[in-house]
């Protein structure tokens, strides 16, 4: 019987490609590597605060601000005990839609209590049959996905009726 050998992914391209096949491998490989970047430093906590109660209905402020700088974007405020919130979740626990579809077209992060906000049934249907426990879970400061359908208004009834 013989014995099985266990080789790894280069050892396999090697044995694979012959020793042409590899030097191109390995010159594809490094081309592809990109250099780190480094991150910018921390956004400055009271900037996103600011941006994070803007967005609750400060349409014109959010704008300035997140011209200003594009990071806000996806920045969090904590506002103690773990109750973190972004701009898209503040204009989405209020009902915002223009900031929310603002900061959608802007790139934000989308989420089952933003769904549940602009009346979009079908994704909350789909996430809600994914894990029906989400049902009763919590978004910034404990609202559940059925606050944010109702204050959603006409265009989230459906939502609310679900």
């Amino acid at each position: 019987m013989a014995s099985e050998q266990s080789i790894n992914r280069m050892e396999f391209f090697k044995r694979s490609l012959g020793i042409a096949g590899l030097s191109l491998l390995s010159s594809s490989l490094v081309a592809q590597e990109k250099p780190k970047q480094e991150k910018p430093a921390p956004l400055n906590l009271e900037l996103v605060k600011e941006f994070v109660g803007a967005s609750h209905g400060k349409f014109d402020r959010v704008k300035q601000m997140l011209e200003e700088n594009h990071l806000l974007l996806h920045s969090s405020y904590d506002w103690g005990g773990g109750d973190y919130e972004s701009g898209i979740e503040a204009a989405g626990h209020v009902g915002n839609k223009e900031i929310a579809n603002y900061l959608l077209s802007k790139g934000a992060r989308y989420n089952v209590y933003l769904a549940s906000m602009l009346g979009h049934i079908d994704i909350v249907k789909q996430v809600l049959t994914f894990n029906p426990g989400l049902l009763n879970s919590k978004g910034p400061h404990g609202f559940t996905m059925l606050h944010h359908a109702m204050k959603g208004g006409a265009d989230s009834a459906a939502v609310v009726d679900y």
